[in-house]
């Protein structure tokens, strides 16, 4: 019975983790980037997928060990250090929950005809029920592992429906064929991808969720790797669902709508009945995301204060309110999307540098010895976020804005 409960929190951690990452962010950066490297696209989601593999089997350990969040890790690192981490953490949390509240707004506006800032006030306090239920974390987990299911397989759909060329796809997976004039935003597509997948809140999601349930310690690393790579592996599916999806239609000739390019994949490749299963994933995504969103951001700052610690599930529900108000007031655009998750690449490197300096410090790990091709995986991991994130910043992102 206690086996088959510790697989039920590892997936529930893992789907908490993956759905977090696939949200309307996730689905609008996929389709963008589909649309401007066509196959060659693999090649960016396999390289995001090692890094994300190196991050995420680094950070859930080493919070297990530790028995600490990250935030406590990082103060105890370098003194303040903690703070800091936190406090970009939570900002990219609140930027990216904006983006998810907006995407449950149009999920529902696609499903049902209604307006979208009234589908996002409708889906946060759906949202919000979930933390006023007595066990939190239990419905937490489950509801996102029941909408992460329903995603994968109406991608599914729409991927089988658009008929990509698979063989083409494969190839470029591994040789790339990118103008030398699209390599820096190859490099972006790269930041992003790792930084919507595994960046800023999300590499902590599933770490924290498994800390709160009780699941730490070295006897139970073998858990937390299983976790922490089956989360990497929901998303993977997910996210090479969804570019064969719009591979279909990009390879087919057709242009993606600019104002919406997930939209697009779904509409042109299974007509209208497409367009409705768009507006299922697309609220899928996104309230599963407001939910991790929100619970991670908060477990960040929990514990600097016991009010905090004693009212955590009212400071979450207050999260989730001023994302919601922000969006109705507000709105959210698609470069934004792209933008809080290339920044969130960025947060990368010092999250997993900050913990991998932690996993060597017999005050915060004790007698485990961190294995030396994780600290050799995480530190390549790092070196290479590091420099692709150089390039984006300088390169890159000054182009949004023009």
């Amino acid at each position: 019975m206690e086996k088959r409960m510790n697989w039920s929190l590892l997936l529930g951690a893992a789907f908490l983790m993956a759905t977090s990452a696939i949200g309307p962010g996730f689905l609008t950066q996929t389709a963008v980037f589909t649309s401007q490297f066509a196959a060659s696209f693999g090649f960016v989601i396999l390289a995001s997928i090692i890094l994300d593999i190196g991050a995420q089997m680094n950070i859930w350990r080493i919070i297990a060990v530790s028995e600490r969040r990250a935030q406590d890790i990082a103060n105890m690192v370098f003194p303040g250090l903690g703070y800091l981490l936190a406090l970009l953490i939570v900002m990219g949390g609140l930027a990216f929950n904006i983006g998810n509240v907006a995407g449950a707004g149009l999920g529902f506006n696609v499903l049902f005809g209604m307006d979208a800032k009234m589908g996002a006030i409708v889906s946060a306090l759906l949202a919000i029920g979930i933390f006023l239920v007595k066990e939190a974390g239990k419905a937490m987990d489950r509801f996102a592992q029941i909408l992460g299911f329903v995603m994968i397989g109406l991608t599914l759909y729409v991927a089988f429906t658009s008929a990509p060329p698979i063989g083409e796809a494969a190839a470029k997976s591994f040789v790339p064929a990118v103008a030398e004039a699209d390599r820096s935003a190859f490099f972006m597509a790269i930041v992003t991808l790792v930084g919507g997948t595994v960046g800023g809140y999300i590499t902590f999601a599933g770490g924290h969720r498994l800390l709160d349930a009780g699941v730490k310690g070295i006897d139970a690393l073998p858990q937390v790797t299983r976790g922490s790579v089956s989360g990497i592996l929901i998303t993977a599916i997910m996210r090479i669902v969804l570019f064969l999806a719009a591979l279909g239609v990009v390879a087919a000739g057709l242009t993606l709508d600019k104002a919406n390019p997930p939209a697009s994949v779904f509409k042109l490749a299974a007509g209208d009945f497409g367009y409705k299963l768009f507006g299922v994933v697309m609220w899928a995504a996104a309230i599963t995301s407001v939910v991790g969103a929100a619970y991670t951001s908060v477990s960040f700052i929990r514990t600097f204060s016991q009010r905090i610690e004693k009212y955590h599930k009212w400071v979450i529900i207050g999260f989730i309110v001023v994302s919601t108000l922000v969006f109705v007031t507000v709105g959210r655009p698609v470069d934004i999307l792209i933008l809080v998750g290339a920044l969130n690449g960025l947060i990368l490197p010092l999250a997993l540098g900050i913990m991998l300096l932690a996993a060597h410090k017999k005050n915060i790990v004790g007698t485990y010895k961190h294995p030396l091709w994780l600290t050799v995986f995480g530190t390549l991991v790092v070196a290479v976020m590091t420099y692709l994130s150089a390039i984006t910043l300088v390169k890159e992102i000054p182009k949004l804005f023009q």
